[in-house]
């Protein structure tokens, strides 16, 4: 059964950071290539970050270019975002997808930045 699990959402004040952590299992996770999506509260779901399955070609939606950062760590079957310098509309909730024939969603991870 494939399970991919986010954590690391929370509460973060203006300015601040977050790392989330997508876990996956039942699927062999090197040959995946890896997104986190994002859905802000009425907005509908758009893509953040994208990284290949060998960690080389990577894209950023624009709003987040130079303040986030995907990486991944194959032999944790784990794939991260890392969010600098957050802003309140950077609030949503986080889901990673993996994609090779088909794709594979998380249930998500919701993000609020606020003072």
């Amino acid at each position: 059964q494939v399970e991919l699990e986010e954590s690391g959402g929370g509460l973060v004040q203006p300015g601040g950071s977050l790392r989330l952590s997508c876990a996956a299992s039942g699927i062999k996770f090197s040959i995946y290539s890896m997104s986190w999506y994002r859905q802000p509260p009425g907005k509908r779901r758009e893509l953040v970050a994208y990284l290949s399955r060998d960690g080389i070609t990577n894209h950023y939606e624009d709003s987040v270019k130079g303040r986030f950062t995907i990486t991944r760590d194959n032999n944790k079957n784990t794939v991260y975002l890392q969010m600098n310098s957050l802003k309140p509309e950077d609030t949503a909730v986080y889901y990673c997808k993996a994609t090779y024939a088909g794709d594979f969603w998380g249930k998500g991870t919701l993000v609020t930045v606020s003072s």
